[in-house]
């Protein structure tokens, strides 16, 4: 059987070697005497195994709580996997290949295609693939839509709206109409109780707070007609609807639920482009990145392409609907179980905007945490320590955590607390 063609393999039968036969292997301390004189030299082609198009699922995986990076489907990795020596037959790597050339443009593309399709991202809005994390994002929102003097309202319901509002102080006159760190970030307010700056050029959300657990199940309007409302999402974007026409932007790092880390999606309302201020830095300026289509300079390629198989796994589940509906089955075991603890466990969140994402919760004895923590970590179930600002427990149970994942911690919990009583 003829043996499988390698760049190794071509490499020898290239007519520019034509006398590579034989080599010969010169002993250790050799290297201290001249080296004699090779007649012939014989190169022996090494052939990495092929990723087998067959892979199967590992049962020594572990279900991964983390808050970000966190797990993805296994059926995406497995893609990827699959797919990562040779992309579509290209004799590259998706990891190789040139951002500019063919086959990552219609990588690129059918992420975007497949994005708007999940969304139901309007025409007049612009899909960015970019870099730096959300936190840019909380430089770049105000740099895109205020001069220095303007006005922006601010509702900080958690760590990242404060951050977001703190950093908007360098850029614009941001006014924070309401914070719950009083509270320690557990309730949103109504809305109607606001007292909204009628010059605000918009009003900012974080739409899911990853540390404290609260998330917005509906969303306030700005009072100023030409103001828009802009939204971090990054730990629950795409784990449910979103009426984008609402928003003026909406930007998520993907590291949550729809990739690894590396790349954050900006969505953007078109006529909101190209009024940057002077001051703005080149990869903060939405209109560079939206005229490049989002190649301005080279992307996270790698990340994209994840990004893209994650879309394409959530239209295969049926879409956000579907996904929702999974996501408030897998919360509701998991609160039911906190709730009807007597007390043992306790989520310090207001029932009607506890989050779907991210469920804090801490033991009544709290000298038990650690301990808690260690055993479920034995038991394959990893990342479930509090924020190092909040402390207690956390389970992030974005789209990709299964249910059975979340059925097993909460046999744990019920095991642990039985134990413990």
């Amino acid at each position: 059987m003829a043996a499988a063609s390698t760049p190794q393999s071509f490499l020898l039968q290239h007519p520019l070697y034509p006398s590579l036969k034989t080599l010969s292997y010169i002993p250790s301390k050799q290297h201290l005497r001249p080296r004699p004189r090779l007649s012939t030299v014989s190169c022996t082609a090494v052939h990495p195994a092929p990723a087998s198009p067959s892979v199967t699922k590992d049962q020594d995986r572990i279900f991964n709580f983390a808050a970000g990076p966190a797990t993805l489907p296994e059926s995406v990795i497995l893609k990827a996997q699959s797919e990562l020596y040779n992309y579509h037959g290209s004799g590259m790597s998706i990891m190789e290949m040139s951002h500019r050339g063919k086959e990552f443009d219609a990588v690129i593309k059918r992420a975007e295609s497949d994005l708007r399709l999940l969304l139901a991202v309007p025409d007049d809005y612009a899909v960015l693939f970019l870099q730096g994390g959300a936190t840019t994002q909380f430089a770049a929102v105000p740099l895109n839509l205020c001069e220095p003097d303007d006005a922006a309202d601010y509702i900080v319901t958690g760590s990242w709206g404060d951050k977001a509002f703190k950093e908007a102080q360098k850029f614009c006159k941001p006014n924070l109409i309401w914070s719950g760190k009083s509270d320690k970030y557990t309730k949103i307010p109504p809305f109607e109780g606001l007292e909204q700056n009628p010059n605000a050029k918009y009003l900012h959300i974080c739409a899911n707070e990853t540390i404290h657990g609260v998330e917005f199940k509906n969303y306030p309007t700005p009072s100023n007609r030409d103001a828009i409302l802009v939204a971090d999402m990054s730990s629950n974007f795409c784990s449910k609807p979103v009426d984008v026409s609402k928003f003026g932007v909406i930007y998520a790092g993907a590291q949550k639920n729809v990739g690894p880390s590396g790349v954050t999606i900006v969505i953007v309302r078109k006529d909101l482009i190209g009024n940057a201020q002077p001051i703005t830095p080149v990869m903060l300026d939405y209109k560079i990145h939206a005229d490049s289509a989002s190649l301005y300079n080279t992307p996270p390629c790698f990340t994209i392409y994840i990004c893209g198989l994650v879309f394409e796994d959530l239209l295969e589940q049926g879409g956000l609907v579907e996904v929702e509906k999974k996501n408030a089955k897998k919360a509701g075991i998991l609160y039911d179980a906190i709730d009807g603890s007597d007390g043992f466990y306790v989520c310090p969140v207001e029932k009607s905007v506890r989050s779907l994402m991210n469920v804090p919760f801490t033991l009544q004895k709290t000298d038990l945490e650690k301990k808690f923590i260690e055993e479920a970590a034995k038991e394959g179930m990893i990342q479930l320590k509090g924020h190092r600002s909040v402390g207690g427990v956390r389970a992030s149970i974005y789209n990709a955590m299964p249910l059975a994942g979340v059925e097993k911690l909460v046999a744990f919990m019920k095991d642990f607390q039985a134990r413990h009583l």
